[in-house]
């Protein structure tokens, strides 16, 4: 299917295309594709003409360069592969080839940015095998897995490099923030050689005087030793959000693992205890209060009285954790049922402390970290814990670091705009 260039003047350019509509509904829309797909890649290399030099002298910082001739290359694009006759360049000492095309056009690793845009975007969210079905199958463009896994470690690439010196804007919010969530949890993945290791997700939540939530930046990490990747990162993130709102009130939710704690106090001026952690604990201890086999109905109406009483009630969780104390002193319990109390029995009296969910609610403050428990599942489980795979630091820290653009608001976008100002790393 033949395209044919109707016109050509300065930066336009009208294109022709004939397409054979013969055949049932679905033959008309698969030409329709390829017709699309012609006219794509005709355009595309026209277009990336118009980034190469006229094959004069160039200064790049401050070398002279010159053309060492003008040779072809195939860039890879959403329409398919498209040759292009560009020039390339060196110094008089030789050293590093320099193409002039490439850094204005921002290609990465041999793709146009629009197509290393879908790539990575693509893989973020699918294993490698679905996105090159995903591609040959709904349009009409095959990669192959090693090139598609390229790219995207090149644009991730480009994501962790940038990731200091390039500030990623928070959308403008029109009401009023006045408390700022900071929560951190865990989730744990099958990993290459060191069995299950947890990966971090930390997220900090930005609430109007509603109590509603306006705006959520993401923070994911892979497993390592002593988190402190993880924590640097976040911690950026804090300092910035804190720079925007310095009167807004921090508060740290988590679960009661302690390295979390002695992150959060050092960032925040309240701490509170996941109230969805607690009920979980409930959970068990109602076994505790209502043992018997057909005692489903009261343990429900049990834990929803608990919980109704820790949010509402002032000393709810002391006045819990005596009464779990002295379950333990009159029931006859299974063994199982037993050590469920004995846990929540230290787990209340470890946290109590950090309970106060009344005054929360009272005023509309978050009292979960539900949000971080989504993250959890949305940001790590849904990727990185399928059926049959285990990972590779590397290759995790490559999808982690797309996803987490992805997922936090306009970050994706930001992302590659700076591309298109900045241009494409050498590391990339």
């Amino acid at each position: 299917m033949a395209v044919k260039v109707v016109s050509k003047k300065e930066k336009q350019i009208t294109l022709q295309v004939t397409i054979d509509l013969r055949g049932s509904m679905l033959n008309m829309e698969e030409k329709i594709l390829e017709a699309h797909n012609d006219l794509g890649r005709k355009a595309t290399e026209i277009a990336l003409e118009n980034f190469d030099t006229d094959g004069g002298p160039i200064v790049v910082g401050d070398i002279k360069l010159t053309s060492r001739s003008k040779n072809n290359r195939t860039y890879q694009t959403p329409y398919g592969p498209v040759d292009v006759e560009r020039h390339v360049y060196q110094s008089s000492k030789g050293g590093r080839i320099f193409c002039p095309l490439e850094s204005a056009a921002r290609i990465i690793n041999g793709a146009t940015p629009r197509f290393a845009k879908i790539l990575s975007n693509k893989y973020a969210k699918m294993c490698a095998p679905e996105v090159v079905d995903d591609l040959e199958s709904n349009h009409g463009r095959h990669v192959t897995l090693r090139y598609l896994q390229n790219v995207s470690e090149s644009v991730a690439t480009i994501a962790q490099v940038k990731e200091e010196a390039w500030e990623y804007h928070t959308p403008e919010i029109e009401v009023p923030i006045k408390t700022v969530s900071i929560s951190m949890d865990g989730a744990y993945v099958l990993m290459h050689e060191d069995g299950y290791r947890e990966a971090m997700v930390g997220s900090i939540s930005l609430y109007d005087r509603a109590g509603e939530r306006q705006h959520t930046i993401y923070v994911g990490a892979s497993p390592e030793y002593g988190k402190s990747e993880f924590k640097e990162r976040i911690e950026r993130e804090i300092t910035h959000v804190k720079g925007l709102y310095p009167k807004a009130q921090y508060i740290g939710i988590a679960d009661g693992a302690k390295s979390n704690w002695d992150f959060l106090k050092k960032h925040t001026s309240k701490q509170l205890i996941d109230f969805y952690h607690v009920t979980e604990y409930l959970a068990k201890v109602a076994e505790a209060a209502h043992p018997a086999k057909t005692g489903k109905p009261e343990r429900t109406a049990w834990l929803d009285e608990r919980c109704h009483q820790l949010k509402h009630d002032l000393g709810a969780a002391l006045s819990i954790l005596e009464e779990m104390r002295a379950l333990k002193r009159t029931k006859k319990l299974r063994r199982e049922v037993l050590e469920n109390l004995d846990a929540a029995i230290t787990y209340f009296s470890n946290n109590h402390e950090m309970m106060g969910y009344h005054k929360h609610v009272k005023r509309k403050l978050p009292i979960g970290s539900g949000v971080t428990e989504a993250a959890c599942k949305t940001l790590i489980k849904q990727r990185f814990c399928r059926s049959g795979m285990r990972w590779k630091t590397k290759g995790m820290k490559i999808v982690l670091s797309l996803r987490q653009l992805i997922q936090t608001g306009t970050r994706w976008k930001q992302f590659w705009n700076k591309i298109n100002q900045y241009g494409v790393p050498a590391t990339a």
